[in-house]
């Protein structure tokens, strides 16, 4: 059995808006928010944090990131898409995230997709990807101790190695995922 790593525990990988947590009844925009509230409370790197807010929200459905509300209400499938949206805007620009969703959010507005297999997928992949991230960090994390074994000041050296390489890291992700959003655009061209 492996040991538990604090900062794992600290970053709450498989906090997520869970499909069963959905209301099968459409939300008004504070009870959206509150759900992510809820949703992602483990998450906030301070308690002051907010996950949502209205003008986040009112400025996605201004931007077009998701189809158009009915009834100042949102649906399943609308709380589901905000979730998406709420994931990939910390790496990807509002217009990728906008470009990435927009082939989804016509088929959900025709009611030409069920979202329900789709969410059900991601959050699968999701939890593969904090199981895979733990063992990375543990790797990364006993790298950066090697490296910075035998140095003056090793244990200031040793973290600043770790925030760097996990930096380096995430920069790779973005960029992959930003090379995709275009070859995803160049295939809707073609």
């Amino acid at each position: 059995m492996t040991e538990k790593n604090p900062l794992i525990e600290e970053l709450a990988l498989h906090n997520q808006v869970q499909l069963e947590d959905i209301p099968k009844i459409d939300l008004y925009i504070d009870q959206v928010i509150q759900l992510f509230e809820t949703s992602f409370a483990e998450s906030k790197r301070s308690e002051g944090e907010k996950i949502l807010t209205k003008t986040m929200i009112n400025n996605y459905a201004k931007g077009k990131l998701f189809y158009p509300l009915h009834n100042k209400k949102y649906s399943r499938n609308h709380i589901m898409l905000i979730s998406l949206i709420y994931q990939m805007k910390s790496v990807l620009s509002i217009n990728d995230v906008k470009k990435v969703l927009e082939g989804i959010n016509k088929k959900a507005e025709q009611q030409e997709l069920n979202l329900e297999p789709f969410y059900t997928s991601y959050l699968s992949l999701q939890q593969g990807n904090g199981d895979a991230f733990a063992e990375e960090l543990s790797r990364q994390e006993k790298s950066a101790a090697q490296k910075a074994a035998g140095m003056e000041h090793m244990g200031e050296f040793e973290q600043v190695l770790l925030i760097a390489s996990l930096v380096h890291t995430s920069n790779l992700y973005k960029r992959a995922a930003e090379r995709l959003v275009d070859q995803l655009m160049a295939g809707k061209e073609g």
